[in-house]
């Protein structure tokens, strides 16, 4: 961070010192001081970003480009980097290019929008033009495939809907937002009649009181250990065909308990009832014949993927481990017709994962999870990471999937408005604890507790408040 100031500004080291920490006061980052000795992995996300900004203003620009400043960071983060730039650009007059391929951000800070697509400019105006009017089926496909947490839609729209080519051109559907949302919208005597039917089983996972406590390091020498609770009397049962929702911050538990149920780590106490069977004390050996029915999809699909190996390999390699089929045609046949499912194509079987787009790659390690025909996978921010137009079509990818093959699913992300389109159910973890637990819409629309208020008041709104 000084260097930016030594090399620009001819500062001594002592003076780029004192103009760095007082940036990092200015980008409101706790004790400037401690953090100016530490390492960038040592920082949380939101701290490394604000990081970003300090060395951004370090030399006085009169225009900051900011290039998708917020993406993958929690909607609370977000919303306080938001936040920041518009304080920063207010106080020092300075204009701000803001660059996102989510337009709820977009409508949060920004007072003229530009869309491109395919390196052209296809839409100029202010938010309320664009964002009210949308001329190019290009900005109504943006605009309609965030997920609207004020409405119950059985899928999302996506890019196709409003995108034609015929003869090599683009061409508009004709399709209008709110139409084709009113045609997605579900009754709510559906609803009802799901629940009912859900509810009525018996359950298929079952975590009681379960705790995950690690030490904290340096206490060896203590008597009295102190722990990181990240996962502390947590209880829920999930149900045959539901999918549960797990909502909160990073650092929340919501990824160790997902592991914890998967036995990727070893809880400190409680019980895990899956499918009926105590799972809790099981030992490695005895927990292999039970992973080929509870998968998981990670959040980065590049790197749960081996480069070295095609994607046809790591698909048929779970068959093999488990013995499932007789020879190698039995199981490319059977990963084929998948792959084929999941929206991709037999002639990709012997490409390798840098040959796919993230998207595509999505589309693998979620056909990776299936090939074991699963009873329970667990879905850890499995979207947050794509841009909104390619996370609609996963979603409705893994919608379409549970209906096909009656799964059930945990889904697992720090957007709320995704998990509240997602999920039958809906928890809201903070600090390793539950905050709230019951219907997406009744926590939604009447928050208990702050904490569920503070994340329900971060989703992105805007003008889409208007749409």
């Amino acid at each position: 961070m000084a260097e930016t100031i030594l090399i620009h500004q001819k500062k001594d080291k002592q003076s780029a010192k004192q103009k760095t920490i007082q940036l990092f006061q200015e980008v409101k980052l706790p004790d400037p001081e401690y953090i100016y000795d530490k390492y960038p992995h040592e920082l949380s996300g939101g701290q490394k970003q604000r990081v970003m900004i300090a060395m951004a203003l370090a030399c006085d620009p009169a225009v900051l480009i900011a290039d998708e400043p917020t993406t993958a960071l929690d909607v609370t983060v977000q919303k306080s980097i938001l936040d920041l730039l518009f304080k920063l650009k207010t106080e020092r007059n300075m204009s701000l290019i803001f660059i996102s391929h989510d337009l709820g951000v977009i409508g949060e800070i920004a007072d003229q929008v530009l869309v491109m697509y395919k390196g052209e400019i296809v839409e100029h105006g202010s938010i309320e033009q664009v964002f009210l009017d949308p001329q190019h089926p290009y900005t109504r496909g943006l605009l309609a495939c965030r997920p609207s947490p004020e409405l119950q839609l059985s899928r999302l729209p996506i890019m196709n809907d409003f995108i034609l080519f015929e003869n090599g051109k683009m061409e508009s559907s004709g399709l209008a937002i709110d139409k084709l949302k009113q045609q997605y919208q579900i009754d709510p005597s559906t609803i009802l009649s799901k629940r009912e039917k859900l509810y009525q089983q018996d359950s298929l996972l079952q975590v009681k009181d379960l705790k995950t406590w690690f030490p904290k390091k340096g206490d060896w020498w203590k008597k009295q250990k102190e722990f990181v609770k990240a996962v502390d009397e947590v209880s829920f049962e999930v149900f045959p065909g539901e999918t549960f929702g797990l909502v909160g911050e990073s650092g929340c538990g919501k990824t160790t308990l997902s592991r914890t149920i998967l036995k990727l780590i070893e809880p400190t106490s409680g019980e895990i009832l899956f499918n009926g069977q105590n799972i809790s004390n099981l030992t490695a050996k005895e927990m292999r014949p039970l992973r080929k029915d509870i998968q998981i999809i990670f959040q980065d699909p590049y790197s749960s993927l081996n480069p070295i190996k095609t994607i046809g390999d790591a698909l048929t390699e779970p068959l093999l481990v488990h013995q499932i089929f007789k020879n190698q045609k039995e199981r490319k046949d059977f990963i084929v017709d998948l792959m084929e499912k999941v929206g991709l194509t037999a002639a990709q079987f012997n490409r390798y994962p840098h040959e796919f787009s993230g998207g595509q790659r999505q589309r693998v390690v979620i056909a990776r999870a299936l090939s074991l025909q699963p009873k329970l996978i667990i879905c850890d921010e499995s979207v947050s990471a794509l841009d909104v137009s390619v996370q609609a079509q996963v979603l409705n990818l893994l919608k379409d999937l549970q209906q096909q093959f009656n799964l059930t699913y945990i889904f697992i992300s720090h957007d709320m408005a995704v998990v509240k389109h997602m999920a039958d159910r809906m928890m809201v973890m903070n600090k390793g604890k539950i905050e709230e637990l019951g219907y997406p819409e009744n926590i939604y629309n009447h928050p208990q507790k702050e904490y569920t208020q503070k994340l329900v008041n971060a989703i992105p709104k805007g003008i889409f408040a208007k749409i």
